[in-house]
């Protein structure tokens, strides 16, 4: 069983094992979370560095922010930890630079909750693990899947760099639209996925839900959608059942129930509830609640909807999220893509209904 799980070392304790200096790369929340588990591990810190542009003198955690070639300067050989997220093309290549010339790792932090995924959590859900691999719809999935993994555990890019895709593959290829579509966007953020999806129908559709809890981001998403009958704003997350939930007011993309700093309630709205015609096409990226919104979403999932899902906030995702779809609707066919990001952020399921071209 899990044949195709190669790393056996986890990241950290590599990490606690190596004889080089470690250095993380990057200030933040992202350096403070890498920072708790380095003290659950015991692994020492030699110090920070930072780019160029944001160094100016800066202190972290007591620290002061070096840039890298001040660091090169002094010590030949050592560690790098990124901490930070990596989305587009020249930061992605900055960093697969700076790897060549010295080990670098991206260590897997969940966004939400506190598993890591280590080698023994995947051992110990190994049946589970096995199982979404069998049931991926083609090669391409299931290596995804593999190399994600694998870099969940070890830290190390190439995987991602091996498996990522572009963005261009996803709609007309795995997921295929018609001029009639009904797309739920949940976690709608800014409006940057509705805008994909309008591009990709040539803006023929029938009608746009788009949910997103967090009133700041509310206000982005309302600027930046067209006044259009047949779109239709909510501003509220989306789970299991109606009621109110309490989110992170300041946190961005990143707004998630029991986030830090000021919180503000927001109603919380199941989607078979919220929309009574069928949904076509629903898509989930919701910091966490991505169960919760799939259970308030079964008479969609159930109906055929052709599903985008994000399997990256927990790290029980990679498997429960997958599972929970096809116990819904046995009918869908189970697709996973990477697109670029470091660390694995933008890895998502794609699922169709089996008579649906691929």
């Amino acid at each position: 069983m899990l044949d195709f799980i190669t790393e056996r070392t986890d990241c950290w304790d590599f990490l606690k094992s190596t004889d080089l200096p470690v250095f993380i790369y990057g200030m933040g929340d992202g350096a403070l979370k890498i920072m708790s588990v380095f003290e659950r591990y015991g692994i020492p810190i030699a110090g920070f560095f930072a780019s160029d542009e944001f160094v100016r003198g800066h202190v972290f955690q007591g620290h002061l922010v070096h840039t890298l070639s001040q660091i090169e300067a002094l010590i030949d050989d050592f560690v790098i930890v990124l901490a930070f997220a990596a989305g587009y093309q020249s930061l992605y290549d900055r960093i697969n630079e700076i790897a060549k010339r010295h080990i670098l790792l991206a260590p897997d932090v969940p966004v939400a909750g506190d598993t890591l995924f280590t080698y023994e959590y995947c051992q110990k859900s190994a049946e589970k693990i096995q199982s979404v691999y069998d049931m991926l719809a083609d090669e391409k999935s299931r290596q995804t899947y593999a190399d994600v993994l694998n870099f969940k555990i070890s830290g190390r890019i190439e995987y991602l760099n091996r498996c990522t895709s572009s963005k261009d593959e996803i709609y007309g290829n795995i997921i295929p639209l018609g001029d009639d579509e009904i797309f739920a966007d949940l976690g709608a953020y800014n409006g940057d996925t509705a805008a994909e999806f309008m591009s990709a129908c040539n803006n023929s559709f029938r009608h746009l839900y788009a949910f997103e809890p967090n009133p700041k981001n509310f206000r982005k998403l309302t600027k930046n959608l067209p006044e259009d009958e047949r779109i239709t704003l909510v501003n509220a997350a989306a789970g299991r059942e109606n009621g109110t939930v309490k989110i992170s007011a300041n946190e961005g993309r990143m707004s998630r129930a029991g986030g830090s700093g000021k919180t503000v309630d927001i109603p919380v709205l199941s989607l078979d509830e919220a929309v009574p015609e069928n949904v076509t096409v629903l898509k989930l990226d919701v910091e966490g609640a991505e169960r919760e919104a799939l259970e308030g979403a079964r008479r969609h999932v159930a109906g055929g909807a052709k599903i985008l899902c994000s399997l990256y906030h927990r790290s029980e995702d990679m498997f429960e999220l997958p599972l929970l779809i096809k116990s819904i609707n046995p009918d869908l066919k189970l697709y996973v893509r990477h697109r670029l990001y470091i660390p694995a952020w933008e890895t998502n399921l794609y699922a169709v209904p089996k008579g649906e071209p691929k």
